[in-house]
């Protein structure tokens, strides 16, 4: 509440769009204008306007004005020459509604790296005041009757007819705006209103706790796609900058691999910061435009509601900072782990030691090679960051920013993994040989063509699973097709040491060749090289059908026919077709699986549906009962 003190009036202009739509199209700045006004006189003690001079795309005739920071230090000493402290709190900025400071100043700022002073933070929207204001003198018997003003209104000229007030009509045009919206202020407090609705922008994202069970308002919700995938929900909160986020309520979205997929769910506090966040679509961070479209509440507690005791017990230590470790050895200890971060340069505290280590385990409890660490200050960030692809025994480990939302989402996959399995008949224990999965998808609509867009993988170890393929792959992960990950398995469901991934181009298949060749991938404390070849789609399906490469091709995977080993019958040839597992991300059930003896009348196994829908039993060949399992992600 503003009683006394100084109001300084604000006008900015940028080179594109004014208005509502100020500061939508991501222009800059080019003018600014000051009137300062003492609320005790109710007098102007002080005027300035400057040309700000743009930085990203000059032009000749915005080249006479300061960059933005200089403007800024300039007005600051402008004002303190006036015997006015900026920062005391009886001190604000009053704007012609939000966006010349929360869409224009401070998005720019931000993008450009600069910090600008306390006081910007704080503010009066001058719509709001008005309204307040006139609106309680309508209802007020003591005051004189008037007609009640717009409840919204869309301009200074709306506010200047309501109050009777001459618009300025002076040769500095530039000016005119702000000289008009200090003659409103001037008249707001000769009629005894005070300035009562302080706005304030949040600077920094606090962090918070989101349970399913929480009530989000759906009209508060965006989603932001196209994002960098190394950024952080500071980063993100960065882009927003100026809008008020709630508390945690940034939810970075993750793949089927657990990876960050280049989407987020925000939170605002209200739908009037929703609405100007959704003024923000295709908006840079660095080269990228970035997405941004309305979301439900749903949608949201999808990623961010946490639903075990575990992630809340470790979140609510109070922690600023967590950070995300993958590649982790299976055997590590927190002990490790805290040696990790506190050894070496730049040496960091992990926030309560050994209870702020949190291992992410599978639902059987072997480890999973991550694991989230928590730091007390905002200050531990970059130390702890800085051990990225540092050591631990033989594994280098990277480090990422993380969130709560992820804490929650990776918990939640481990909670939901342990529930279907505990509600689908396991497959371990039953003999191998009468576990063969459904044909979940036809061989040829999994891939085919002469384009050599695949890649082979030989000499796994028989415990490597996808999420193994994905790390020992790296950079070139993020080039695998949908459901592109091919594990081919023996006739009694064993690893067969082997993969095929699909890549979205014969340039990312011969990269990845190319730079993965006889590299090793470290499992626990085994290493051992992998064989990466180029092939294409249909050499793919003649080594997993046994037929033979044909002589004229110059890229021969096999020198000869594919041999199949069927302990019961010897070497084969050709083996029958080939059954897919249909695997998105592991550990999961298949929608259908074989169990149990043959039928005694069609020597076809029983098929069990643990997926919905109708059983498909496929008859195998009579001279295999038993045939090669191909699993597909």
């Amino acid at each position: 509440m503003i009683s006394g003190g100084w109001v300084c009036a604000l006008h900015v202009r940028t080179a594109g769009l004014g208005g509502a739509a100020l500061g939508s199209d991501e222009e800059e700045a080019v003018y600014l204008a000051y009137v300062v006004i003492d609320v005790l006189t109710n007098q102007v003690i002080g005027e300035r306007e400057y040309a700000v001079r743009p930085t990203r795309r000059p032009s000749e005739e915005l080249q006479t004005g300061q960059p933005l920071d200089v403007v800024v230090q300039q007005f600051d000493e402008f004002v303190r020459s006036l015997q006015v402290d900026p920062h005391s709190p009886l001190f604000r900025l009053v704007t012609d509604g939000q966006p010349p400071l929360r869409q224009c100043l401070h998005p720019e700022a931000c993008s450009k790296e600069l910090d600008l002073p306390t006081y910007y933070a704080r503010f009066h929207d001058l719509r709001k005041e008005y309204v307040r204001a006139y609106t309680l003198r309508a209802v007020t018997p003591r005051a004189q009757p008037a007609p009640p003003p717009p409840d919204h209104p869309t301009c200074l000229l709306d506010m200047l007819n309501y109050l009777g007030i001459t618009p300025y009509a002076g040769e500095n045009f530039y000016a005119s705006e702000v000289k008009d919206m200090a003659s409103i202020i001037q008249r707001i407090i000769a009629d005894g209103f005070r300035l009562e609705l302080p706005e304030t922008i949040d600077l920094v994202l606090e962090t918070g706790i989101c349970s399913k069970d929480d009530e989000i308002d759906g009209n508060c919700i965006v989603r932001a796609r196209g994002l960098p995938w190394q950024s952080s929900d500071q980063d993100i909160a960065k882009f927003f900058r100026g809008l008020n986020v709630a508390k945690g309520g940034v939810a970075l979205c993750l793949s089927p691999q657990g990876r960050r997929n280049g989407e987020a769910l925000v939170r605002f506090i209200s739908q009037e910061h929703r609405d100007m966040a959704l003024k923000r679509h295709k908006h840079h961070i660095g080269p990228r435009y970035i997405e941004v479209y309305r979301a439900s509440g749903d949608d949201y507690l999808q990623v961010a509601g946490g639903a075990t005791c575990e992630a809340v017990a470790f979140l609510s230590r109070g922690a600023q900072v967590i950070v995300r470790m993958r590649g982790l050895p299976y055997d590590a200890t927190p002990q490790q782990v805290l040696e990790f971060f506190s050894t070496g340069d730049d040496p960091v505290n992990v926030l309560d030691g050994a209870e702020g280590v949190l291992f992410v385990r599978r639902a059987d409890g072997r480890a999973t090679g991550d694991a989230f660490v928590l730091f007390a200050k905002e200050e531990d960030s970059p130390k702890a960051l800085s051990r990225h692809r540092k050591l631990i025994g033989a594994r280098y480990i990277e480090l990422f920013r993380s969130t709560t939302a992820e804490v929650q989402q990776v918990l939640n996959r481990s909670l939901e993994t342990r529930t279907s399995q505990a509600s689908t008949p396991s497959t371990a224990s039953a003999p191998a040989e009468s576990l063969l999965p459904v044909a979940l998808v036809p061989q040829h609509v999994i891939t085919s063509g002469t384009a050599k867009d695949c890649v082979r993988l030989r000499g796994l170890p028989y415990e490597a699973q996808v999420e193994h393929i994905l790390t020992f792959l790296d950079e070139f992960a993020q080039n695998i097709v949908m459901q592109g990950v091919h594990m081919v398995y023996n006739a009694q469901g064993h690893p067969s040491g082997e993969a095929f991934i699909q890549m979205n181009s014969e340039t990312s298949a011969f990269l990845c060749a190319q730079q993965k060749h006889h590299r090793y991938m470290t499992f626990g404390k085994k290493q051992r090289y992998i064989e990466v070849f180029q092939c294409s789609g249909d050499d793919m399906n003649l080594v997993l059908t046994g037929g033979v490469t044909p002589a004229t091709s110059p890229k021969v995977l096999s020198p000869g026919p594919v041999t199949y080993y069927y302990p019961a019958m010897g070497p084969t040839l050709p083996p029958p077709p080939l059954v897919y597992w249909g695997y998105p991300t592991p550990p999961v059930s298949p929608a259908h699986y074989y169990h149990g003896p043959h039928h005694p009348q069609t020597m076809m196994p029983e098929v069990v549906s643990v997926g919905g829908g109708s059983p498909l039993p496929i008859a195998p060949p009579a001279a295999c009962p038993e045939w090669p399992i191909f699993m597909v992600n």
